[in-house]
Protein backbone atom coordinates (compact mmCIF):
# COMPACT_ATOMS: atom_id res chain seq x y z
CA UNK A 1 0.00 0.00 0.00
CA UNK A 2 1.27 3.44 -0.95
CA UNK A 3 0.12 6.62 0.77
CA UNK A 4 0.59 10.38 0.62
CA UNK A 5 -0.28 12.54 3.63
CA UNK A 6 -1.51 16.14 3.49
CA UNK A 7 -1.93 17.83 6.86
CA UNK A 8 -4.69 20.40 7.28
CA UNK A 9 -2.18 23.18 7.88
CA UNK A 10 -0.25 22.37 4.68
CA UNK A 11 -3.18 23.39 2.46
CA UNK A 12 -3.22 26.52 0.35
CA UNK A 13 -4.94 29.50 1.93
CA UNK A 14 -7.15 32.17 0.38
CA UNK A 15 -8.68 35.00 2.43
CA UNK A 16 -10.86 37.43 0.48
CA UNK A 17 -12.67 38.75 3.55
CA UNK A 18 -16.10 37.44 2.59
CA UNK A 19 -14.52 34.11 1.54
CA UNK A 20 -12.01 32.05 3.44
CA UNK A 21 -10.91 28.92 1.61
CA UNK A 22 -8.42 26.12 2.19
CA UNK A 23 -7.16 24.33 -0.93
CA UNK A 24 -5.98 20.72 -0.62
CA UNK A 25 -4.73 20.89 -4.23
CA UNK A 26 -3.46 23.70 -6.45
CA UNK A 27 -6.26 26.15 -7.18
CA UNK A 28 -6.50 29.80 -8.30
CA UNK A 29 -3.55 31.69 -6.77
CA UNK A 30 -2.30 28.65 -4.84
CA UNK A 31 0.09 26.59 -6.94
CA UNK A 32 2.24 23.67 -5.84
CA UNK A 33 3.49 21.31 -8.59
CA UNK A 34 3.44 18.49 -6.02
CA UNK A 35 -0.23 19.16 -5.23
CA UNK A 36 -2.00 19.02 -8.60
CA UNK A 37 -4.62 16.49 -7.53
CA UNK A 38 -4.94 12.80 -6.78
CA UNK A 39 -5.74 10.76 -9.86
CA UNK A 40 -9.02 12.07 -11.30
CA UNK A 41 -9.61 14.09 -8.14
CA UNK A 42 -8.58 17.64 -9.01
CA UNK A 43 -9.94 20.02 -6.34
CA UNK A 44 -10.95 19.89 -2.68
CA UNK A 45 -11.82 23.39 -1.46
CA UNK A 46 -12.92 23.88 2.15
CA UNK A 47 -14.94 27.10 1.87
CA UNK A 48 -16.33 29.53 4.45
CA UNK A 49 -18.58 32.29 3.08
CA UNK A 50 -19.97 35.17 5.12
CA UNK A 51 -23.69 35.89 5.19
CA UNK A 52 -24.97 37.81 2.19
CA UNK A 53 -21.97 36.92 0.01
CA UNK A 54 -20.99 34.19 -2.41
CA UNK A 55 -19.77 33.25 -5.85
CA UNK A 56 -21.63 35.21 -8.53
CA UNK A 57 -22.38 33.84 -11.98
CA UNK A 58 -19.36 32.16 -13.57
CA UNK A 59 -18.83 29.43 -16.19
CA UNK A 60 -17.51 25.86 -16.06
CA UNK A 61 -17.08 23.14 -18.65
CA UNK A 62 -15.91 19.51 -18.78
CA UNK A 63 -15.75 19.04 -15.00
CA UNK A 64 -17.78 17.11 -12.42
CA UNK A 65 -18.42 19.53 -9.53
CA UNK A 66 -19.64 18.21 -6.18
CA UNK A 67 -20.75 20.37 -3.24
CA UNK A 68 -21.23 19.05 0.29
CA UNK A 69 -22.57 21.65 2.76
CA UNK A 70 -21.23 21.30 6.31
CA UNK A 71 -23.28 24.06 7.96
CA UNK A 72 -25.50 26.94 6.90
CA UNK A 73 -27.35 27.34 3.61
CA UNK A 74 -25.98 27.41 0.07
CA UNK A 75 -28.14 29.05 -2.59
CA UNK A 76 -27.54 27.54 -6.04
CA UNK A 77 -28.64 28.93 -9.39
CA UNK A 78 -27.60 27.92 -12.90
CA UNK A 79 -28.18 28.40 -16.62
CA UNK A 80 -30.09 25.10 -16.77
CA UNK A 81 -32.87 26.71 -14.74
CA UNK A 82 -32.10 25.09 -11.39
CA UNK A 83 -32.56 27.27 -8.33
CA UNK A 84 -32.65 26.28 -4.68
CA UNK A 85 -31.06 25.86 -1.28
CA UNK A 86 -28.60 23.12 -0.34
CA UNK A 87 -27.99 22.40 3.35
CA UNK A 88 -26.02 20.12 5.64
CA UNK A 89 -27.21 16.55 5.08
CA UNK A 90 -27.43 17.01 1.31
CA UNK A 91 -25.08 16.56 -1.64
CA UNK A 92 -25.14 18.35 -4.98
CA UNK A 93 -23.46 17.46 -8.27
CA UNK A 94 -23.20 19.43 -11.48
CA UNK A 95 -21.78 17.94 -14.68
CA UNK A 96 -20.53 21.03 -16.49
CA UNK A 97 -20.05 19.21 -19.82
CA UNK A 98 -20.41 21.50 -22.84
CA UNK A 99 -20.72 24.49 -20.55
CA UNK A 100 -22.84 25.87 -17.72
CA UNK A 101 -23.03 29.16 -15.85
CA UNK A 102 -23.88 29.02 -12.17
CA UNK A 103 -23.75 30.91 -8.89
CA UNK A 104 -23.26 29.66 -5.33
CA UNK A 105 -24.34 32.26 -2.77
CA UNK A 106 -24.80 32.14 0.96
CA UNK A 107 -28.52 31.50 1.42
CA UNK A 108 -28.60 33.54 4.64
CA UNK A 109 -27.85 37.23 5.15
CA UNK A 110 -26.25 36.70 8.56
CA UNK A 111 -25.06 33.16 9.22
CA UNK A 112 -21.94 31.92 7.38
CA UNK A 113 -22.07 28.83 5.20
CA UNK A 114 -19.36 26.16 5.22
CA UNK A 115 -19.08 23.63 2.43
CA UNK A 116 -16.70 21.38 0.55
CA UNK A 117 -16.42 21.95 -3.19
CA UNK A 118 -14.84 19.01 -4.99
CA UNK A 119 -13.91 18.72 -8.67
CA UNK A 120 -13.42 15.41 -10.46
CA UNK A 121 -12.13 15.13 -14.01
CA UNK A 122 -14.77 13.40 -16.18
CA UNK A 123 -14.24 10.32 -18.35
CA UNK A 124 -16.37 11.94 -21.08
CA UNK A 125 -16.04 15.49 -22.37
CA UNK A 126 -18.70 17.56 -24.12
CA UNK A 127 -21.60 15.85 -22.33
CA UNK A 128 -24.94 17.58 -21.86
CA UNK A 129 -24.81 19.59 -18.62
CA UNK A 130 -26.83 18.13 -15.75
CA UNK A 131 -27.67 18.88 -12.13
CA UNK A 132 -28.61 16.63 -9.22
CA UNK A 133 -29.26 17.25 -5.54
CA UNK A 134 -30.37 14.70 -2.92
CA UNK A 135 -30.87 14.41 0.84
CA UNK A 136 -28.60 11.89 2.52
CA UNK A 137 -30.74 11.14 5.59
CA UNK A 138 -32.41 8.12 3.97
CA UNK A 139 -29.11 6.42 3.13
CA UNK A 140 -26.87 7.37 6.05
CA UNK A 141 -26.32 4.61 8.59
CA UNK A 142 -24.29 5.29 11.72
CA UNK A 143 -20.79 3.79 11.98
CA UNK A 144 -20.72 2.75 8.32
CA UNK A 145 -19.27 4.10 5.10
CA UNK A 146 -22.36 5.07 3.12
CA UNK A 147 -22.09 5.42 -0.66
CA UNK A 148 -23.21 8.92 -1.68
CA UNK A 149 -21.82 9.07 -5.26
CA UNK A 150 -21.07 6.58 -8.02
CA UNK A 151 -20.84 6.26 -11.83
CA UNK A 152 -24.25 4.58 -11.99
CA UNK A 153 -27.48 6.62 -12.28
CA UNK A 154 -29.42 3.68 -10.81
CA UNK A 155 -27.15 3.27 -7.79
CA UNK A 156 -27.35 4.82 -4.33
CA UNK A 157 -26.52 8.53 -4.13
CA UNK A 158 -25.77 11.00 -6.91
CA UNK A 159 -23.81 10.03 -10.03
CA UNK A 160 -21.07 11.53 -12.20
CA UNK A 161 -19.32 10.85 -15.51
CA UNK A 162 -16.37 9.03 -13.95
CA UNK A 163 -15.55 5.63 -12.41
CA UNK A 164 -15.60 7.23 -8.97
CA UNK A 165 -17.36 6.39 -5.73
CA UNK A 166 -17.69 8.68 -2.71
CA UNK A 167 -18.58 7.30 0.72
CA UNK A 168 -19.41 9.30 3.83
CA UNK A 169 -19.52 8.04 7.39
CA UNK A 170 -20.08 9.31 10.94
CA UNK A 171 -18.32 7.11 13.47
CA UNK A 172 -18.15 6.68 17.22
CA UNK A 173 -14.82 6.42 19.00
CA UNK A 174 -13.47 2.87 19.01
CA UNK A 175 -15.11 1.76 15.76
CA UNK A 176 -12.98 0.11 13.03
CA UNK A 177 -14.19 -0.26 9.47
CA UNK A 178 -12.60 -1.85 6.42
CA UNK A 179 -13.01 -0.29 2.97
CA UNK A 180 -12.60 -2.22 -0.27
CA UNK A 181 -11.48 -0.08 -3.20
CA UNK A 182 -14.16 -0.31 -5.87
CA UNK A 183 -12.10 -0.81 -9.01
CA UNK A 184 -8.64 -2.00 -10.02
CA UNK A 185 -6.28 0.94 -10.62
CA UNK A 186 -8.39 3.22 -8.42
CA UNK A 187 -7.06 4.91 -5.31
CA UNK A 188 -8.86 6.52 -2.38
CA UNK A 189 -8.39 9.99 -0.97
CA UNK A 190 -9.47 10.08 2.68
CA UNK A 191 -10.59 13.48 3.99
CA UNK A 192 -11.37 13.78 7.69
CA UNK A 193 -14.14 16.34 8.13
CA UNK A 194 -14.27 16.02 11.93
CA UNK A 195 -12.56 13.99 14.62
CA UNK A 196 -9.53 11.71 14.58
CA UNK A 197 -8.86 8.41 12.83
CA UNK A 198 -5.87 6.16 12.15
CA UNK A 199 -5.04 4.37 8.89
CA UNK A 200 -2.04 2.07 8.56
CA UNK A 201 -0.55 3.60 11.71
CA UNK A 202 -0.99 7.19 10.48
CA UNK A 203 -3.11 9.49 12.65
CA UNK A 204 -5.40 11.88 10.77
CA UNK A 205 -7.08 14.82 12.48
CA UNK A 206 -9.81 17.18 11.27
CA UNK A 207 -9.24 18.37 7.68
CA UNK A 208 -6.20 16.13 7.17
CA UNK A 209 -6.06 14.11 3.95
CA UNK A 210 -4.47 10.79 3.03
CA UNK A 211 -4.18 9.39 -0.50
CA UNK A 212 -4.06 5.59 -0.68
CA UNK A 213 -3.29 3.39 -3.68
CA UNK A 214 -1.65 0.11 -4.72
CA UNK A 215 -3.88 -1.87 -2.37
CA UNK A 216 -7.26 -3.58 -2.54
CA UNK A 217 -8.47 -2.42 0.88
CA UNK A 218 -7.58 -0.59 4.07
CA UNK A 219 -8.92 -0.19 7.61
CA UNK A 220 -10.01 3.01 9.32
CA UNK A 221 -9.66 2.97 13.12
CA UNK A 222 -11.66 5.73 14.83
CA UNK A 223 -9.69 7.33 17.67
CA UNK A 224 -12.29 10.02 18.43
CA UNK A 225 -15.83 10.60 17.15
CA UNK A 226 -15.32 11.34 13.46
CA UNK A 227 -16.91 12.25 10.15
CA UNK A 228 -14.93 10.93 7.19
CA UNK A 229 -15.26 11.28 3.40
CA UNK A 230 -13.70 8.69 1.09
CA UNK A 231 -13.17 9.57 -2.59
CA UNK A 232 -12.45 6.47 -4.66
CA UNK A 233 -11.14 7.63 -8.05
CA UNK A 234 -9.12 6.37 -11.04
CA UNK A 235 -5.39 6.92 -10.68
Amino acid sequence: MKTIYHSADSRGNADHGWLKSKHTFSFANYYDPERMGFGALRVINDDYVLGGYGFGKHPHRDMEIISIPLSGKLNHGDSMGNQGIIENGEIQVMSAGTGVVHSEMNGDEIEPVKFLQIWVLPNKNRVEPRYQQIKLSDIMKANEFNQVLSPNPDDQGVWIHQDAWFSLGKFDKGISRNYNIKKSNNGVYVFVIEGTVSIDGKTLNARDGLGIWDTESFTVDVLDNAKVLLMDVPM
